[in-house]
């Protein structure tokens, strides 16, 4: 868990997924686009993957991919990212972490 948390807290904007995903796909494409440059996790691929996702499964996140933390705090999957896209939310709050500059 503390691998979990320093792995979090050293980029504005963390997003832990799967090749395999198809949302995952999603969202790391709309941060892409929107000019972010998250720092992106595939825990399909890395050492220690499955350990982080169950880490992650005790933060409560469920399903465990895609999961977006924004200056350190815990987003959400992808509904609730793209909740706050659509409601005008997300923008603001990738400014105040300093992952966007508009």
């Amino acid at each position: 868990m503390a691998s979990l948390q320093k792995m979090i807290s050293e980029k504005s904007v963390v997003i832990f997924s799967k090749n395999s995903c198809c949302m995952s796909h999603t969202i790391k494409t709309l941060f892409l686009d929107m000019g972010v440059n998250p720092t992106i996790y595939e825990l399909d691929e890395i050492n220690r993957g499955k350990e982080i996702e169950q880490a992650l499964a005790q933060l409560g996140c469920t399903p465990t991919v895609p999961v977006v933390f924004i200056g350190g705090q815990l987003v959400g999957g992808a509904n609730q990212v793209m909740s706050l896209h659509l409601n005008c939310s997300l923008v603001p709050m990738l400014k105040r972490a300093g992952a966007l500059w508009l």
